[in-house]
């Protein structure tokens, strides 16, 4: 008879923002983190490269529902472009593949990035996580067998030159929707003015609703783990994640059906409704509490998912 398997460790629910230092993976970050915790389940809001630095959200047990809705959510960076040389991961943890003696003018980046502003196709770097027939395309580079990624559509809501140390480094402003590649940008904007360049500091200052003012430094979990498991009160709750989604409150009988999956005609909400696009997900609140998400469309009210 099969037994049903225990999952070891606790049952901890809600939000860490860590200040990742360089050179480390997300994914060690999120080990460190189930470690000092004790956490049963442990999973990240959206990958930093080792290079970079910022913020990076790890979501406890139930926040892991929430993930997609992080991983949605505007992002902020910073980022230093050094130009005259390409690199094949396009940032300096990479190998030197061309050089350029052409430095542009500041005026050429800033037009540069107005044409890298709005709804863009990008080309992913090749050492980056996408699958290529079942590889990932950055096991493919290191192998020597760097796949040609095709571009794809991109989301750049901001981008602007904000520094020039000197001739051979610009700092840049980003914010982006998801799944844009900052390395490709800084690739882009150098190619676009007559050069080559790469990203020589990157650091990741927002992420959906979490700003640099709810990041914990790694060293600080790591040392309050010393004697026992990292304490509870570090976390944030689950619904933190959410806080930028429209919220509509419901009555205790409508919170009921809720509950048990069913859905809501919107008759019953005249005047309660927040303000969205067709389509939209609104955060259902239950007196102070979030009760899950659920989308408004044909006329109902839908739940997709409970917390």
């Amino acid at each position: 008879m099969a037994r049903n398997r225990v999952r070891k460790g606790r049952p901890l629910d809600g939000w860490l923002v860590i200040d990742k230092p360089t050179g480390m993976t997300s994914t060690a970050v999120v080990s460190i983190v189930k470690r000092a915790f004790n956490a049963q389940k442990v999973g990240h809001g959206g990958t930093l490269d080792p290079l970079a630095t910022g913020l990076l959200p790890i979501a406890l047990g139930a926040a892991t529902k929430t993930v997609p809705y992080i991983m949605d959510g505007t992002k902020k960076y910073h980022f230093t472009l050094k130009m005259g040389e390409a690199r094949d991961s396009d940032d300096a943890d990479g190998t030197v593949t061309a050089t350029s003696d052409v430095r542009p003018s500041d005026d050429q980046l800033r037009q540069a990035t107005v044409n890298l502003t709005g709804d863009i196709m990008q080309v992913p770097p090749v050492f980056s996580a996408l699958k290529i027939a079942g590889e990932r395309a950055y096991d493919m580079a290191r192998e020597g067998r760097p796949p040609e990624l095709p571009p794809r559509p991109a989301r750049v809501d901001r981008f602007e030159l904000i520094d020039r140390p000197d001739a051979d480094h610009a700092v840049f402003e980003v914010e982006s929707g998801k799944g844009v590649y900052m390395r490709s940008l800084a690739r882009d904007v150098a190619l676009a003015c007559g050069t080559v360049g790469h990203i020589a500091v990157l650091r990741r200052l927002r992420v959906g609703p979490f700003t640099e003012a709810d990041a914990i430094s790694l060293d600080k979990i790591v040392a309050s783990a010393e004697e026992s498991p990292a304490s509870p009160e570090l976390l944030r709750p689950v619904s933190t994640a959410l806080a930028d989604i429209p919220a509509l409150a419901l009555m205790p009988d409508e919170a009921a059906l809720i509950r048990h999956g069913q859905a809501l005609g919107l008759m019953d909400f005249i005047g309660r409704i927040p303000e969205t696009g067709p389509d939209d997900v609104v955060r259902m609140m239950d007196g102070e509490a979030v009760l899950g998400l659920g989308r408004l469309e044909d006329g109902w009210l839908k739940p997709v998912r409970l917390l």
